[in-house]
């Protein structure tokens, strides 16, 4: 509970149990096939939903040529820090190095609330919960929000100017300094690397 900050053993003697699980806490496996899985139907549901009136209306599928920032292998994450929606095409440029059919871009709250980028980008708590093999938080303070929905990420590398900043204590490897200047060689050396 609490974003992995309360943990608790429970038992119930309910016939009916619900749970949620967490779809980073556990590896990926093949896909198997279909019909080893048993699948009850729930008797009653289509009348119950049929009685409150609600119609399903359309289905809206964000296109995109990255890849889904929930399954993505790496992430690249900006923060407040990067000041304008313009200023988020630094991340593109990273994103595209690292090839984006492995990699999404993700923001902090701070960001999704200024309006540099569309909320579905957003990364924490009450965003969307990633565990990527490398994350880029850049300009990222590191909330604890923030740090629950990317906490289980393999690799953490942290770009921030504040050298005390909390994202620095979790971070595998640290950057401190200006982002606009760093950003630009980083992404260099990453394209002189990946040749």
């Amino acid at each position: 509970m609490y974003a992995g900050n309360a943990l608790c053993t429970v038992s119930t003697s309910d016939a009916i149990k619900l749970m949620t699980v967490r779809g980073t806490n556990f590896d990926k496996v093949p896909m198997g096939d279909a019909t080893e899985y048993k699948v009850d139907n729930a008797d009653g549901v289509d009348a119950a939903v049929a009685e409150t009136g609600a119609v399903w209306k359309e289905n809206i599928v964000s296109k995109s040529e990255m890849a889904d920032l929930t399954t993505a292998k790496y992430v690249v994450s900006g923060g407040r820090a990067l000041k304008s929606a313009e200023n988020f095409s630094l991340l593109q440029d990273l994103a595209e190095t690292l090839g984006t059919a492995n990699c999404a871009l993700g923001a902090s709250r701070a960001a999704v609330d200024a309006g540099y980028c569309a909320n579905d980008m957003q990364v924490g708590q009450t965003g969307k919960v990633v565990a990527p093999e490398i994350y880029f938080a850049i300009g990222i303070s590191g909330a604890i929000q923030h740090v629950s929905g990317m906490k289980d990420s393999k690799v953490i590398v942290c770009i921030n100017k504040d050298a005390d900043c909390p994202m620095f204590k979790i971070a595998n490897y640290g950057l401190v300094g200006d982002l606009f200047k760093i950003l630009p060689e980083l992404n260099e050396k990453l394209q002189a690397a990946l040749k």
